[in-house]
């Protein structure tokens, strides 16, 4: 049975026998021979996307950031940073053509080989609760929808034919609130992070014949400063490996994701909760 591909345009086959192997020795291997890959990151100064952009930094990957704040050489100390950060709101979706002509120029005409749509808001009441469906301003819900789901459409498709020249990989991440309604977590973070999962398989279809894969990660509890305070107290005893996980563990599953060991995986959503969806 054959793939009848749309436009007639070829999708990149399985990784050659030189391919196989421990993909971030094999991507350090590349970067000697002078074969370095791209990654743009967002939300990349703390938590999940710092520990994403240093295990990226480790096996010779370039890194284009784009985050609000000014480049924080001190908490990521990847090689060039400051010269390859994007200052930018991403919550402001008229600043994404900008942010997106930005990147390009750094680019400068190289392919990108990952996009990884990392950068996330989940406000909360003053006093730290969840903001509900009855208690979320229009403008929280906008500014929530416009970060975590508008801006990983506009930069997907901004940066098309740069990850399509790459046959590169994009990773949205998403949440285990997209799926179950969460004691911390709001109502518009978790019904933006249900949107981002089904935009996830969308992607992925639509993505496909030109190359370029699309997944998902959902973490559960990780030890981010996006973690309320009664967090581990609450939820761990209901965990199976009854703890919270790290961010390093969820920047592995990444990185696997944009690497060749998962060239035959596309429009997936991995859980990474310690069991907690089971």
């Amino acid at each position: 049975m054959s793939l009848d591909l749309r436009n007639d345009e070829a999708v990149a086959g399985p990784p050659s026998a030189t391919d196989v192997g421990c993909p971030f020795h094999t991507d350090r291997v590349r970067i000697q021979q002078g074969e370095q890959k791209t990654l743009v990151l967002t939300g990349a100064s703390r938590g999940i996307g710092h520990a994403t952009g240093k295990l990226f930094s480790e096996a010779g990957w370039r890194i284009i950031s784009c985050a609000r704040q000014p480049f924080d050489g001190g908490r990521c100390p990847w090689e060039s940073g400051a010269d390859n950060h994007v200052q930018v709101d991403l919550s402001n979706h008229r600043m994404l053509p900008r942010a997106i002509a930005e990147v390009k120029e750094r680019l400068a005409g190289a392919p990108l080989h990952a996009l990884i749509n990392n950068a996330g808001i989940s406000p909360k009441t003053p006093n730290g609760a969840r903001l509900t469906a009855l208690t979320t301003s229009v403008e929280t819900w906008m500014r929530v929808f416009h970060l975590n789901l508008v801006a990983p459409i506009l930069l997907a498709q901004g940066l098309f034919d740069e990850l399509k020249a790459a046959s590169g990989s994009i990773v949205n991440v998403t949440s285990i609130a997209g799926s179950r309604v969460h004691p911390f977590a709001g109502s518009a973070y978790a019904t933006s992070k249900a949107a981002l999962a089904c935009l996830t398989r969308e992607m992925a279809h639509d993505y496909a014949p030109h190359g370029i894969r699309v997944n998902a990660i959902a973490p559960g509890e990780i030890k981010t400063d996006i973690l309320s305070p009664n967090t581990e107290a609450r939820l761990v005893p209901n965990i199976p490996l009854r703890r919270v996980g790290t961010p390093e563990e969820v920047a592995k599953v990444i990185f696997f994701l944009c690497s060749d060991a998962a060239s035959y995986v596309t429009g997936t959503e991995v859980p990474i909760n310690g069991g907690q969806h089971l």
